[in-house]
């Protein structure tokens, strides 16, 4: 029963969290996703030109480490980045995921 009392308080607070923090946890999951079928398609199919698996694997991955962050700017309940605006923290993740994705569009070759 301590599992099932677990899991129910912390959906009772994850009910509470804003619609903006549901929807980038779905991000997440979906970038998590992504890396995972890629992944496994690597270890069923094989890895041919690995350059392009490590491309889109760390596309995936570096995708979700900027969700991350931008998840902790927006939350209301993190009190750290209190004086950082949603607009701030939006540009700033858009502007990263522009490196990250140049980056990785150059690797592919």
């Amino acid at each position: 029963m301590l599992l099932a009392d677990i899991f129910q308080a912390f959906k009772d607070e994850y009910k509470k969290s804003p619609v903006r923090v549901k929807v980038l946890d779905a991000f997440l999951l979906y970038a998590l996703a992504t890396a995972g079928v890629q992944f496994a398609y690597m270890l069923l199919v094989g890895s041919f030109p690995f350059n392009a698996f490590l491309a889109g694997f760390l596309s995936c991955i570096g995708f979700f480490a900027l969700t991350v962050c931008l998840r902790m700017q927006v939350d209301p309940a993190n009190k750290e980045f209190a004086g950082t605006s949603p607009e701030r923290a939006f540009a700033d993740y858009c502007l990263a995921n522009l490196v990250l994705h140049l980056v990785v569009w150059n690797y592919m070759g």
